[in-house]
């Protein structure tokens, strides 16, 4: 399985999925990860980051805020959402596979008045 954490390039969680320029890939075989890989992402939008996720084969993506579109982007491929993480990426990723990481599946994009709305779609 592959977990995916948008990820700040300093260890950090991004918290803003539709801008975050690199995600770190963790490859996991029986809750253990045996490899991780820092891929960009080009930054392209919600729409094209849910796409690079879907043909990295991520299966699950843990991430700060976001918003409705991007959800549904994701849940189109079918990968399962933990949202609203700040902090580490490791460590996040090690209470996930222990069933320790308390997360959102809703809608939680806060950079409102940053010249964007999270309400509406742009594909």
């Amino acid at each position: 399985m592959k977990i995916a954490v948008t990820y700040d390039n300093e260890g950090g969680i991004f918290q803003h999925f539709g801008h975050t320029e690199f995600v770190k890939v963790y490859n996991v075989e029986d809750k253990n990860v045996v490899s991780t890989e820092v891929l960009s992402t080009d930054g392209n939008g919600h729409s094209a980051i849910a796409t690079f996720l879907n043909d990295e084969d991520a299966k699950v993506l843990i991430c700060g805020g976001i918003g409705p579109c991007a959800i549904s982007a994701l849940a189109e491929y079918g990968i399962v959402l933990c949202a609203g993480i700040s902090g580490n990426a490791d460590e996040a990723v090690d209470a996930f596979l222990n069933g320790t990481l308390d997360f959102q599946t809703e809608a939680n994009c806060n950079h409102h008045g940053e010249g964007h709305s999270c309400g509406s779609c742009h594909h």
